[in-house]
């Protein structure tokens, strides 16, 4: 039998893995701070669509997600057709790496960013070149700077994970005037419906300039959909049109397109989930500032903090209370544990483990 190392392609074999947080059990009563899942829980809205859908479950779902890609464009004031759906945001980036990366050709990549990024980009063979955050934000003058004739795909996330931090709109526009045209953008918005900065670069703004930029967006964090799997991608109609030739039929199922539509009419579950997050995060910013622990302020649903070599005893301490944080390691950043903000109650119970801690070290 031939040695799986000669049978695997090369930019697989080299591929790193994904840095997966804790695996989570049936059962389990723990206060998770970990994945940046929305507290409340998913719209009743889209609990009630769920459910009225579970008996046409024998049934292929609309393959071209119609009637969720209207409600999108009349929110999003766009055409349909310049909106594709993909099972989560991560999907999106398959496309893109699919579509317009040919072997060798580079992908620029901030550092620290989300991990998923550089694995759909190796996965097709594209040469991956990370540049360095500046003071945890992207830094779009030395990206922009790294970008030469093989340069075809950048992935930027905004607000960017882990860090929390945003590029504003005045770096976009100076970055953008500095890119040749053959290169695609891709901006992951994961996070964008927690943005209160009033900086923060509007994708709409930008989809029908001259220029090749696709933004992505997911029901997973603010909508609290992240179980269904469901994202979706907007750009100009003829990127659109290029990224729908290369994906699965069905790929996003009956039921998450289903929870998605009542999701985008359920204004009070989005005010909601606004209000507890900045309640949640400045109840975080005063309590970690009055622990002398350093933080990254953010604009998403959850904080950097700062532990220097005591992370790991953080971590277990935590962990004993019943508390899952995200350690980030795996993101170049082993002094650092991100934690999600959560309900009023588990962002309580948090700094009272930390208290502890304090109190004790």
């Amino acid at each position: 039998m031939s040695d799986l190392k000669d049978m695997v392609a090369d930019y697989i074999l080299n591929l790193p893995p994904y840095p997966k947080g804790r695996e989570w059990r049936a059962g389990e009563h723990l206060i998770r701070l970990s994945a940046n899942e929305n507290p409340l829980g998913p719209s009743p809205k889209a609990l009630a669509a769920i459910t009225k859908a579970l008996k046409t479950i024998h049934r292929y779902p609309d393959g071209a997600g119609g009637v969720l890609k209207e409600k999108l464009a009349r929110r999003l004031e766009f055409p349909p057709d310049h909106i594709i759906l993909g099972n989560g945001s991560n999907e999106i980036f398959e496309l893109a790496a699919r579509t317009f990366l040919q072997r060798e050709e580079e992908v620029l990549l901030p550092d620290p960013t989300f991990a998923y990024y550089r694995i759909a980009a190796q996965a097709q063979g594209g040469r991956c070149v990370s540049v360095p955050l500046r003071d945890f934000k992207i830094d779009l003058s030395e990206i922009a700077k790294k970008v030469n004739s093989k340069t075809k795909l950048i992935f930027l996330s905004n607000p960017n994970n882990p860090t929390g931090t945003i590029f504003t709109r005045s770096e976009f526009d100076d970055f953008l005037t500095h890119l040749p045209s053959h290169v695609v953008v891709l901006v992951d918005e994961a996070y964008g419906e927690y943005v209160t900065a009033l900086d923060y670069p509007l994708s709409q703004e930008y989809w029908q300039r001259e220029r090749w930029i696709i933004t992505t967006k997911t029901f997973s964090k603010f909508y609290g959909l992240a179980g269904l799997r469901i994202g979706y991608g907007v750009a100009r109609k003829e990127l659109i049109e290029h990224l729908e030739k290369v994906r699965q039929p069905f790929s996003v199922n009956l039921l998450a397109q289903m929870a998605a539509e009542a999701a985008l009419e359920d204004e009070e579950h989005r005010e909601k989930t606004a209000r507890i997050n900045e309640v949640g995060k400045r109840y975080l910013y005063e309590e970690l500032t009055s622990l002398g622990l350093s933080f990254v302020p953010s604009e998403a649903n959850f904080i950097l903090v700062h532990f220097g070599p005591h992370v790991s005893q953080v971590m277990e301490g935590l962990m004993r209370k019943g508390i899952v944080v995200r350690g980030m390691a795996g993101y170049g950043l082993k002094e650092y544990i991100r934690v999600t903000i959560g309900l009023p109650e588990d962002n309580t119970s948090f700094i009272e483990a930390l208290k502890r801690w304090k109190k004790g070290s």
